[in-house]
């Protein structure tokens, strides 16, 4: 299975960063071809919804999100990492879903397997409520199918991130797949 991982933080050594490894060791180790994209590397504009793409592209903005898209188009399943910045996903990482509009028909019509990995400093039962409701949404609107989730609570720091047993349940879900 060809698994692309969209890689939201724009610490690129941070705690997302950490459960990103693991998962895609864990991936690899099954045998599955796995490749991050570190979209807050990228030059990606947000949608100006203009609706020139008609919601079935082409998008008229270009910039980096062509090449994402290519990739998305090519893939069997997508993993969306972010850390949790103020209850939902980086602005980085929502900008190139915004994006998805110019090719909902295309990536709805892959049936694309999906799951999230998520960090966040707060420790609260309801800290990554609203990001699994966008998430779960996401999954619905774009007929994907949720392979699981993993979300690292008290996870402020790479090195708590280490100390805790998220990596390890991020390299069991991607062994999973």
């Amino acid at each position: 299975m060809k698994i692309l991982v969209l890689q939201g933080s724009p610490n690129r050594n941070g705690s997302t960063a950490l459960l990103v490894r693991s998962s895609a060791e864990g991936a690899q180790g099954a045998g599955h071809d796995v490749e991050v994209v570190d979209v807050a590397a990228l030059d990606i504009a947000p949608c100006t919804g203009c609706v020139s793409c008609g919601y079935g592209g082409p998008c008229a903005l270009y910039d980096d999100f062509d090449g994402v898209r290519e990739k998305i188009l090519s893939a069997d399943m997508l993993v969306f990492a972010t850390p949790l910045y103020y209850f939902g996903m980086t602005a980085q990482l929502k900008a190139v879903v915004d994006r998805f509009c110019s090719s909902n028909p295309s990536i709805t019509g892959r049936r694309l397997k999906s799951a999230l990995l998520a960090v966040a400093w707060n420790a609260d039962n309801w800290t990554f409520d609203a990001l699994e409701s966008h998430y779960d949404t996401l999954v619905r609107y774009l007929s994907m199918r949720d392979c699981g989730r993993v979300l690292g609570s008290g996870c402020g720091t790479p090195g708590m991130t280490a100390r805790s047993g998220f990596p390890e349940r991020a390299r069991e879900l991607g062994a999973s797949l």
